[in-house]
């Protein structure tokens, strides 16, 4: 009774007084609370606005500064054979992808038919193509598969199943930088991205070796990331698995490139091996930078920048990147077809 007596003891009668004002009593406690109450939802606005700005002032930009024109006239020459070809490319992708993913969550103890697996990645496909971030069809096939497994072990499979996907490109394209380097050929490399390569590389085999020395103290202290790491070794790195996941990552890998190298050549741009090899994984992986919607202009940009390291104009980088998004998002439409189906993804 004493301590909380004090305080009030020691206020002035002034400061009673403006305590007893009705007005201070009906403002303070909501003053603090109202301001910050809609920030995240501010937030989350402003970031759905950025991403779906970005490619629209990037396309534009670079209709002003580059031949704007001559993309579009390199788009309407484009070889349909081609295209459809890359049509074809994209679609054994995906439906790869879906096995590589069934497989995955199998090593988990998650059932999934071979049927609802491709449908569900169709339709992760569409979603990733029409919404900004380019996770949540991924997102949404997890929360989808949660019931033949705890959500977790759904959500395991899914960002298992893509990493496996972005350690297989990045091995790829890692090697051609290599054989690039010691045999010089075609590609005029700058210095920045020969350092940024080699910088990246000893970067993921300095993580490999942190996580290798300091496993027993991760599995103490974060025993969430341990739990992860076993989710990885039981669906990527079993051996009962691996071979498996290894053969299925260069198939998706050589589907993926040869779609945009399709691309390429039906807007008039015919790239070597090397360059398919080492610029390609490059522009897909400016697609995943949560910036835009579905890759669009930053993709763009990324082939606009790598494209004259093979002589090719910045234009026909462009032309090549806006025919390949064509042809990822015409590939993913059947995942329409799911929506309008109640079918579960389980077994």
């Amino acid at each position: 009774m004493t301590q909380r007596d004090t305080p009030m003891s020691a206020l002035s009668a002034a400061d009673a007084a403006s305590m007893d004002a009705p007005s201070m009593t009906v403002a303070a406690p909501s003053s603090p609370s109202s301001p910050t109450q809609p920030a995240p939802k501010r937030w989350a606005r402003l970031g759905w606005v950025l991403r779906v700005a970005v490619p629209v002032v990037m396309l534009l930009l670079f209709w002003y500064f580059l031949d704007g024109p001559g993309v579009v006239a390199r788009l309407a020459r484009a070889n349909p054979y081609w295209l459809l070809a890359a049509a074809v490319a994209t679609n054994v992708q995906i439906v790869l992808l879906a096995k590589r993913w069934q497989l995955t969550a199998a090593q988990l103890g998650q059932s999934l038919t071979t049927g609802a697996a491709i449908a569900e990645y169709y339709l992760a496909q569409l979603l990733n193509q029409v919404l900004p971030g380019g996770m949540i069809g991924d997102a949404g096939r997890a929360i989808r598969a949660r019931h033949s497994a705890d959500l977790l072990r759904a959500s395991q499979a899914v960002v298992a199943e893509r990493m496996a996907g972005q350690a297989a490109l990045f091995t790829v394209m890692f090697s051609a930088f290599g054989i690039a380097f010691v045999l010089p050929g075609g590609v005029a490399w700058p210095w920045v991205i020969e350092k940024s390569a080699l910088l990246l590389a000893g970067g993921l085999i300095l993580m490999a070796g942190i996580w290798i020395w300091c496993r027993a103290m991760i599995r103490t202290r974060l025993p969430w990331l341990s739990n992860f790491a076993e989710a990885i070794r039981l669906g990527l790195l079993s051996p009962r698995v691996w071979p498996r996941q290894v053969v299925l990552g260069v198939v998706i890998v050589a589907c993926n490139l040869a779609s945009f190298a399709f691309c390429a050549l039906a807007t008039g741009t015919d790239l070597s091996l090397e360059a398919i090899l080492t610029l390609g994984p490059l522009i897909m992986t400016a697609m995943i930078l949560p910036l835009s919607i579905g890759g669009w202009g930053v993709r763009e940009g990324a082939a606009a920048l790598v494209f004259p390291l093979v002589g090719a104009l910045p234009e026909a980088g462009v032309a090549a990147s806006v025919a390949f998004g064509v042809v990822l998002l015409v590939s993913s439409l059947p995942g329409v077809l799911w929506l309008t189906k109640s079918a579960h993804p389980a077994a």
